[in-house]
């Protein structure tokens, strides 16, 4: 046993030096964002890879190629097809990526790929009006129980997008079955802003979307917050919020920037790429970068990010199939 630690030590150190020496594997690294320029999967890549670069992480630039088509699909794909045991190659992916393989729009399950890790997440948040009648979260749901069409709803995703599973999953958990689920009233808006926008006119009663994005009417106390559907309760000036989870409904909606690579890179490779970014994410470098952004820093990594990714994937194809978005 002794010797055999010993040999596990040694192998741990071998992969940290090499890792501080040339990075990701092969001697040109590349992180494929799935978009084109702009979006925030170009900017996951392109910062994460600068940032790798400059703090020494790894000591070649990160070549970034962009690869838009079908929210991901076309990257997932390739890599599929061309790239799967290349240790040198990261994929930017966030929630909406899964929802898509959640709902069998990508060429593969989560398994067939390697999840490495998240970065930063903008946390989901369940609002309403400052002065609606829904004082906490139980308020809405106990309403939603008696009536599931008695408040319209919305946020910045269509029918079956990730805004309104969130809102549906936390339904789900409060115990709300799948054909009440269905005649939960939703509305997509181009963005967070215009759906709380239409719910201050009246127009909505609740909206379902990122909090980076409408901060600052929370912050202006125009709405209330029933839940933020983080792990914990969040850092900072919205320490305040509480979560649903403390509330009793076990759900997390985050929307988060991380990566993936092929599903048949080796353990070393894997174990190199998931270290590098843990270093990254450890840095003040990022932490200031991340909320510059209005990500919140947020790591989850490794086997612990595969389990994340596999599970919010059954849970969202689960919830899809019982609400009828697929078959």
């Amino acid at each position: 046993m002794k010797r055999h630690a010993k040999v596990g030590a040694r192998v741990a150190l071998l992969l940290a030096a090499a890792l501080t020496v040339s990075g990701f594997a092969g001697a040109k690294p590349e992180c494929i964002a799935p978009a084109a320029p702009g979006g925030g999967w170009d900017f996951t890549c392109r910062t994460v890879g600068r940032l790798l670069h400059e703090l020494k992480i790894v000591d070649r630039p990160i070549q970034v190629t962009n690869m838009p088509g079908a929210v991901g699909a076309v990257a997932f794909a390739h890599v599929s097809e061309n790239r799967m045991k290349d240790g040198n190659l990261i994929v930017a992916a966030s929630s909406v990526g899964m929802t898509q393989i959640a709902q069998k729009r990508y060429p593969g399950d989560a398994e067939r790929m390697r999840w490495l890790g998240m970065l930063g997440a903008d946390t989901g948040v369940v609002m309403v009006k400052a002065d609606s009648p829904y004082k906490t979260l139980a308020d809405l749901i106990n309403a939603m129980k008696a009536n599931p069409g008695v408040a319209v709803t919305g946020g910045s995703s269509g029918a079956g997008g990730y805004d309104h599973l969130r809102l549906l999953l936390v339904a789900r958990a409060a115990g709300i079955p799948g054909p009440d689920l269905r005649k939960i009233r939703w509305v997509q808006f181009d963005g967070g802003s215009s759906a709380v926008t239409q719910m201050l006119g009246g127009h909505i009663g609740v909206v379902t979307t990122d909090l980076g994005e409408i901060s600052g009417f929370v912050e202006s106390g125009q709405v209330r917050v029933l839940a933020a559907l983080s792990q914990d309760r969040l850092p900072g000036k919205f320490a305040n919020l509480p979560t649903a989870r403390e509330q009793g409904y076990d759900v997390v909606g985050l929307n988060w920037r991380g990566f993936y690579t092929g599903g048949q890179v080796t353990d070393a490779e894997y174990a190199k790429m998931v270290d590098g970014l843990k270093r990254l994410y450890d840095t003040d470098e990022w932490k200031k970068t991340a909320e510059a952004s209005g990500l919140t820093p947020n790591w989850i990594g490794g086997k612990d990010f595969e389990a994340y990714v596999r599970k919010s994937v059954a849970d969202l194809r689960s919830l899809s199939l019982e609400i009828g978005v697929i078959k």
